[in-house]
């Protein structure tokens, strides 16, 4: 059960938007109340004194020092680890309140603990043909192309909808932690815990942050990665994808360090990324990808593997199309020039046949179709593999009473999900040209 903290209070304005780690941890959209502390306001919250204000998930650990003692692997001391109380949780979340009212409200039993229960999907489709992992800290599966991960407008499902699914007998249900694209599959981690999901958000930020600490005042789109140092703690979360792209990358292998920035399109609405920063780009960040070629093909395509230092939203795909120059197959979004010329390969008679059939899963995803085959082939982009620590002894070892918590020896999990249908079939079709 997930404990949540209830608060009754009187401000005009909303909540202020909570510091990582976290910021991206479910909260209510509730409006302010009033406060039976003495506090002055309007008619209209004065009438509103039943009402609550639920704040974020109350998290007793700080999962930051947690986070950067397992990233480096040394030991978290009880005091660094461990040092939130639910009095400084409500002062953290609501800064405008002074010190004396929050601690009047507990007095006045003002604040209290609210146990949530998540609701469990209705659909009889089995979600275990996408599981690769589950412990008792996490959930690892192989995310099928055209699955959003989050939902929106039109989406009607999508993994977040979709996680109570993964929890057959659990009133928890699982926490997204990273991001896939839509039509990008492949490892997809959920913590199982509001503790676990919050040390994988505490990770994944971590190694951002290292990256670009390593960097060193490198500002070249293009580095070697002879001359690109990468501390220990790059080897704790590693990522791991696999590309085919339109066009061969001038070097074998190499580190691009190109800061992506928003930029708005014509129709004044629409958003892309790119790494040409100009008078209509806002929200610049860097952005560092290690990539090496597995096979160039005659045809024109390359196979890549990428390994992103940090986690931008779409940083694989502009890199390969603005630093490489090399846009990767069924990108329409930032290779449609390199698309406007498209010319389906022909399909060898050695294929495989079970390659070529097309069949319906569920939740309204077609299986097949999409291959350098076709007319118009789906984004070729697929995280393969993915090495984390073993979250679940991390939070063994944070709940434990010991208070010289070692993550030195904390073990190494690597996952690695099969490539989608029609990325095997392209592969399979370049391979048999090629011979």
């Amino acid at each position: 059960m997930a404990a949540f903290l209830l608060l009754r209070r009187q401000v005009g304005g909303a909540l202020p938007r909570l510091q990582q780690p976290y910021a991206r941890l479910s909260t209510a959209a509730a409006r302010q109340d009033t406060l039976d502390a003495g506090c002055t306001g309007s008619k209209e919250d004065r009438g509103n004194k039943n009402r609550w204000r639920e704040l974020p998930p109350f998290a007793p650990l700080d999962i930051t020092a947690a986070a950067r003692a397992i990233l480096r692997g040394k030991g978290g001391e009880a005091e660094e680890t461990s040092s939130s109380t639910a009095i400084r949780w409500v002062r953290r979340c609501c800064p405008d309140l002074p010190a004396s009212l929050v601690q009047k409200l507990f007095r006045l039993r003002k604040v209290k603990k609210n146990a949530l229960t998540a609701e469990t999907s209705s659909t009889d489709a089995s979600a275990e043909q996408f599981q690769l992992k589950r412990d008792k800290a996490i959930i690892v599966i192989n995310k099928p192309p055209g699955m959003p991960v989050q939902g929106g407008v039109g989406i009607k499902n999508s993994i977040d909808v979709l996680a109570p699914m993964f929890e057959e007998n659990s009133s928890e249900a699982p926490r997204l932690v990273h991001r896939l694209d839509r039509d990008c599959s492949g490892v997809l981690v959920l913590g199982r815990t509001q503790l676990s999901a919050s040390i994988l958000h505490a990770i994944f930020r971590e190694k951002t942050a290292d990256a670009l600490a390593d960097l060193h005042g490198y500002s070249c789109t293009y580095l070697d990665t002879e001359i690109f140092h990468v501390k220990g703690t790059q080897q704790v979360l590693q990522r791991k994808y696999v590309a085919l792209v339109i066009g061969t990358p001038r070097h074998s292998k190499g580190l691009l360090s190109a800061p992506l920035a928003k930029v708005l399109l014509q129709d004044g609405k629409s958003e892309r990324l790119t790494v040409k920063a100009g008078p209509n780009t806002t929200s610049v960040q860097d952005a560092l990808t290690e990539y090496r070629v597995i096979e160039s093909c005659p045809q024109g395509f390359t196979w890549l593997e990428l390994f992103p230092l940090t986690g931008r939203k779409h940083q694989l795909r502009v890199h390969c199309a603005e630093v490489l120059g090399t846009p990767i197959v069924g990108d329409y979004k930032y290779g449609r020039q390199a698309h406007q010329n498209w010319s389906p390969l022909p399909a060898p008679q050695a294929i495989e046949e079970e390659l070529l059939k097309k069949r319906r899963l569920p939740f309204g995803l077609v299986l097949g179709g999409g291959s350098v085959v076709e007319e118009q082939p789906q984004l070729h982009l697929h995280c393969k593999q993915m090495v984390l620590p073993d979250i679940s002894a991390a939070v063994q070892g944070l709940q434990s009473e010991d208070a010289d918590r070692d993550f030195s020896d904390l073990e190494k999990l690597s996952f690695v999900a099969p490539l989608p249908q029609h990325m095997r079939l392209s592969w399979e079709v370049l391979k048999s040209v090629n011979k």
